[in-house]
């Protein structure tokens, strides 16, 4: 590995919430925020004091500069954006409570992203200084020419020494799970470290784990350490990392997870978490892990980490992981109380 600099490669949206926990139905309003997988990553990482970029695409119009200017406000870089189009996806969120799940409406179909092309960005450059570089399965679900770039990318990011990771990140209303395994199954092949949810793997892949089922919550860490060894061996993965989400309600999760690394499985310690948004949860697990692969961690404390890091985004609003090494480290070695730090 060259060096720490982080890559994401991915598209910015704009998020419109109705206040609160109100319903479409009853909102007039709506709150504004910008988001997007590896964007989330990109800040998340930066905040925790590395070094970021976000390749992506921007409309050249005012929506456009301020999705810019939030990435450039959280210090992550943005030298590599390329400008055309029309548009910035939009995604809109209806927060849920109790036994009412949330609710999520894409607005993205002919965004300025969508219609990046090989060719758009300069990868040689942008990997020049790199070390990690990191897309999902929402960018490669996008279009037939994102899919392309994705390919592109990797192929580059192999050549210049970086390690590639990719959050399988599945997303029904995107593409099928017949479409969705076409195209990952492949690109899987330039993939060092994949991170997934109980659900990704069986969408994206087609390998499920034994004894779980997503939708009663029931989770058999067993049978994910063995699908974790299968994928290693099938793919070549040298890491992977499965966040393990207990739903008791839309409003408190049990949440953990698993590393497979050097052909061992590592199981993080279990949180019970009271959701305040949980949108971009597993990109602050994916971001937590990382930060702690970029720095060295032993397998053990880097799945704790990342399970601290995102147990404490589920408790800030909005899609970015605000919380320092200093505040994650804090939970992950036992001060889990909430009081106030003076």
């Amino acid at each position: 590995m060259k060096g720490k600099k982080f890559v994401g490669f991915g598209e910015m949206l704009l998020r419109m919430s109705p206040e609160g926990y109100l319903r479409f139905a009853q909102a007039n309003k709506f709150d504004l925020s910008y988001s997007g997988a590896e964007g989330n990553m990109a800040v998340a990482l930066s905040y925790m004091g590395m070094e970021s970029e976000l390749v992506t695409r921007l409309p050249e119009n005012d929506i456009g500069m301020c999705a810019k200017r939030v990435l450039d406000h959280y210090g992550v870089r943005t030298g590599h954006i390329a400008f055309g189009g029309e548009r910035l996806g939009v995604y809109y969120l209806e927060k849920g409570a109790s036994q009412r799940p949330s609710k999520v409406i894409y607005d993205r179909k002919h965004s300025a992203f969508s219609e990046s092309r090989p060719g758009d960005y300069d990868w040689d450059e942008i990997f020049e200084d790199a070390g990690w570089f990191h897309f999902t399965g929402i960018t490669a679900a996008l279009s037939p020419t994102v899919r392309e770039v994705c390919s592109e990318a990797c192929a580059a990011a192999k050549r210049h020494g970086v390690t590639v990771s990719c959050d399988l990140n599945y997303r029904k209303t995107l593409w099928s799970e017949q479409e969705a395994q076409s195209v990952m199954r492949p690109l899987m092949e330039s993939v060092d470290v994949l991170f997934a949810n109980e659900e990704d793997i069986e969408k994206s892949l087609g390998l499920r784990a034994a004894d779980s089922d997503v939708v009663s919550g029931k989770l058999s860490v067993a049978g994910y350490s063995a699908l974790m060894g299968r994928l290693a061996g099938e793919f070549g993965f040298k890491a992977v990392a499965v966040s393990l989400r207990e739903s008791l309600s839309a409003s408190d999760n049990n949440w953990s997870a698993l590393l497979y690394s050097g052909g061992e499985v590592y199981e993080s310690k279990k949180y019970r978490i009271h959701i305040v948004d949980r949108v971009g949860g597993g990109d602050s697990f994916a971001s937590g892990m990382i930060y702690a692969m970029l720095n060295d961690y032993a397998p053990q404390d880097a799945v704790e980490f990342a399970v601290a890091a995102s147990c404490l985004k589920h408790s800030i609003e909005y899609d970015f992981n605000l919380s320092t090494p200093e505040e994650v480290l804090a939970l992950a070695r036992g001060d889990g109380s909430g009081r106030i730090s003076r």
